[in-house]
């Protein structure tokens, strides 16, 4: 029995590791079960997708994101309050200049895509990104003495490899999740769930680190993350990209802009992206006002740098709930249910700020210190619960061949947004004279934040209604040869192609396409045996 040359052909995944082939073909249909290899959800993502990617995300999101972010976060803080001394709101723009590397994640993600370095084109980028990362924290904590300005360029640069790391294996994902649909929400779990236990194992030491070693001796041990991810760079499985002419970079160049044009101009693309902006945009970011006010012995809370460490260590536990969450009850909910749900707690746990800043909770028998490891808790969970849905629609809007650059530019076009809410919220604390000792508006800071986090409700109807096992881009954009992608990605042998030739307009994508060209099983290591459930001829096919 061959595959069907025409009509409507599924691929669904079902629960404890199978799933089902199904099929019309001239007004006839069938329908085939899949054997997937079985085990829990990492076993299962080890045995499809091999280790060494999996090493890849532990040591991107899990080291340089999550432990590298949580010990940046805490000790950055501290070096901008006691070792520069500059006001909240400086330290709050600060913290937006390093950001930018995040901006222009597309640039990062065409490089890897189109530029090939050494024959490869995602491991070179990872190791260029750990060096990157190790000689900026070691230049800023064994330089003493240093600028503003060049305190900034260090943490920049330190920005920087993080962004490169996380836009070569966003491509990955990306690339991924194309090939294995099913996956697609168990592989930003595990980026989410990876993630969240390195900000836990972060904040943990945190506090003590800047305790015994200074912020500036701390900063210095985010070289070891970066180190990590040198390391994931020579250990990745990757085929060599073979016969590459580098003398045509600039067509491919203008080859891969061109495609990120055409797909923006979907409206299936489009209408999530300014979602994803404005939501982020208004998540107005007021942390700086609320570090220095845990920390003022005056007329703040006093928290001591291990404190610190422990409010945002137990808060990364309701990240991790946050993800579990989602993975075990409610990835298969559509997407815009889960946004409208998330911005709403989202915007009511910010309401806990509001009640802490004004000391509501002493009234309630509540001690601070208590009540603000609860606020943390509940606003991580809520903050997770809103993330990945963005980061599953995210991996599904990418085409075929540009994924990593395309999956970067939605990343780039989330950060500034993030970037803007942190220039936003610097903004409304200058207005409201928020200083280093000076707290008294600070309320007002956390209710306008708090509120803001509801307008983007009103351009909900921009997201899709499918849920997050849909295909949503038109299945013409997620069509390319396998030798083609081999050579191109090189690191992922296995999966499950559509080719078809129709017009290359920009379609309905919530429609399963009935095609009339050809539908193929690409080659592979696994075996994956169909075994009709209508007919009781069987197929087996390599992929």
């Amino acid at each position: 029995m061959e595959p069907p040359e025409d009509g409507d052909l599924r691929l669904q995944d079902a629960a404890g590791g199978a799933g089902s082939v199904s099929y019309t073909q001239g007004g006839s249909s069938g329908e085939c079960c899949v054997a997937f290899p079985r085990g829990g959800w990492l076993g299962r993502l080890s045995r499809e997708l091999h280790w060494s990617f999996l090493l890849a995300v532990v040591a991107v999101y899990g080291g340089c994101q999550g432990v590298g972010d949580a010990l940046n976060g805490v000790a950055s803080g501290y070096y901008w309050k006691d070792v520069q001394r500059v006001q909240p709101s400086a330290a709050q723009f600060y913290r937006g200049i390093t950001g930018a590397p995040w901006i222009v994640k597309p640039l990062w993600g065409l490089l890897t895509d189109v530029v090939p370095m050494a024959g490869y084109r995602r491991r070179p980028y990872l190791v260029v990104a750990g060096v990157i990362g190790v000689a900026s924290m070691l230049t800023l904590s064994l330089h003493h003495g240093l600028g503003i300005m060049a305190a900034v360029l260090a943490l920049t640069a330190q920005s920087t490899g993080a962004a490169i790391a996380d836009v070569t294996v966003d491509a990955l994902v990306a690339q991924k999740s194309i090939r294995h649909p099913p996956l697609a929400s168990d592989m930003q779990s595990m980026c989410g769930f990876s993630s969240s236990v390195g900000a836990l194992i972060g904040f943990s030491i945190s506090g003590l680190l800047v305790y015994s070693m200074g912020s500036q001796g701390a900063l210095g041990l985010l070289a070891i993350p970066s180190a990590l991810v040198f390391l994931a760079g020579i250990l990745l499985k990757e085929s060599p990209a073979t016969d590459f002419d580098y003398t045509q970079v600039h067509k491919e160049f203008y080859r891969a802009v061109q495609s990120m044009g055409t797909t923006l101009k979907c409206p299936e693309v489009w209408r999530p992206c300014l979602y994803m902006y404005v939501s982020l945009n208004l998540s107005l970011d007021i942390q700086g006002g609320m570090f220095y006010w845990y920390t003022d012995p005056v007329a703040g809370l006093a928290f001591s740098e291990g404190f610190i460490g422990l409010i945002y260590s137990i808060g990364s536990v309701g990240s991790i709930l946050g993800v579990l969450l989602y993975q075990s009850a409610l990835k298969d909910y559509p997407f815009r249910s889960m946004l409208l749900w998330s911005q709403v707690l989202s915007s009511l746990a910010g309401m806990l700020d509001l009640v802490l800043v004004t000391r509501l909770n002493l009234k309630m028998g509540i001690p601070g210190y208590f009540f603000v490891v609860i606020d943390n808790t509940i606003s991580q969970m809520f903050s997770q619960l809103k993330w990945l849905p963005l980061l599953v629609l995210s991996s599904k809007l990418c085409p075929s061949g540009i994924e990593g650059t395309f999956y970067a530019l939605l990343m780039s076009i989330q950060n500034a947004g993030v970037l803007m809410s942190a220039c936003w919220g610097g903004l409304l604390l200058h207005m409201l004279n928020v200083t280093r000792t000076e707290f008294s508006n600070l309320w007002i800071a956390v209710l306008i934040r708090n509120i803001s986090r509801l307008v983007p409700l009103t351009l909900l109807f921009l997201i899709p209604q499918s849920d997050h096992g849909s295909t949503l881009l038109p299945v013409e954009m997620l069509e390319e040869s396998e030798s083609a992608e081999a050579v191109k990605a090189g690191s992922d042998n296995t999966g499950f192609s559509v080719l078809v030739t129709e017009d290359s307009s920009c379609l309905s994508s919530n429609v399963v396409v009935q095609n009339e060209g050809t539908k193929e099983f690409d080659a592979g290591t696994t075996d994956v045996e169909l075994i009709p459930l209508m007919n009781k001829s069987r197929l087996t096919v390599d992929t």
